[in-house]
Parts: structure tokens; C-alpha cells; sequence
């Protein structure tokens, strides 16, 4: 069972200050899919009268990452993740409340499972899109993901 998005939208507090204070929050997960959204407002403001990149890259992040700590957390082993590389594709001004959503928590179990099994380090790509109110497509970014076996 995932985490619930409260205790999430907690951890932002304390963990992911900037996110929080600028709006980001979890709104569903499970193992398979989660959605995230952050509102257009003054704090996230670029001078372009639209939503600062990074804000959508941390709404984006999040997507992508708190399903791979609440899979490894099922798991049981004590494994590190980390962000190796990232794109991003920017298509339309981001204005309103903007709600990210990566359909690939699927990829993350054959990857711990890898990473237990061999004790090798494995990565994987995850897909995150943003769409606005209007569902128009506004930004999509892709996050490689590493994952390691701690070492006892």
C-alpha cells in the first residue's frame, strides 16, 4: 500500500521546504501512478507572467520520487536513490494550477528487484507531464532515477 498523501505533503514540509511553500502537494499515488499539482501564484513567478521552470521540475520530481521511496520502503532492504540526469521539454506557458502525473511506478519494482538480486546499482527513466486546467500539455520531464544497495 502507498503512503498516504498527507504524510507525504508532511514530509514536504520538513524535507522540501521550497516545494511546499511554493505550493507543490501530492494529491494521489499508488504503485503504478501519482499526481501532483501547484497553482500559479506569486511565490512561483518567473518574470514572464507564467510559473518558474524549476517550481514544475520540483512538482514534476515529486511524481516520479515518492514512488520509488515508497517502493523501496515496501521492499524492506535499505537502498539509496538518486536523480543521475533530467530533461525537460517546455510547450506552453504554465498559468493556473498545474497537475503533474507519471504513469511509470511500474518500472521501479524490476529495478529494485535487479538491484537486490545482484547487488549491482541499476537506473531507470521516469516520465512526468504537466497539463493545465484546459488539459493542454505544458511541460514534461524525464528523471533518471539510480538505485544502490547500502552498504552494511
Amino acid at each position: 500500500m502507498a503512503q498516504s498523501t498527507s504524510k507525504i505533503n508532511i514530509f514536504t514540509f520538513f524535507k522540501l521546504p521550497a516545494a511546499w511553500w511554493c505550493g507543490v502537494r501530492m494529491k494521489s499515488m499508488d504503485h503504478q501512478r501519482a499526481v501532483v499539482t501547484v497553482k500559479y501564484r506569486w511565490i512561483n513567478q518567473n518574470p514572464f507572467k507564467s510559473m518558474y521552470w524549476a517550481v514544475q521540475g520540483m512538482a514534476a520530481e515529486l511524481s516520479t520520487g515518492a514512488m520509488v521511496t515508497d517502493q523501496i520502503r515496501a521492499s524492506g532492504e535499505k537502498i539509496s536513490m538518486l536523480v543521475a540526469n533530467n530533461t525537460a521539454n517546455f510547450s506552453k506557458k504554465a498559468r493556473g494550477r498545474i497537475t503533474f502525473t507519471c504513469t511509470d511506478g511500474h518500472l521501479i519494482k524490476d529495478a529494485l528487484q535487479r538491484t537486490i538480486e545482484t547487488g549491482e546499482g541499476q537506473t531507470l527513466w521516469m516520465k512526468s507531464e504537466g497539463m493545465d486546467e484546459n488539459n493542454n500539455l505544458v511541460s514534461t520531464f524525464a528523471f533518471e532515477w539510480t538505485l544502490k544497495l547500502k552498504q552494511q
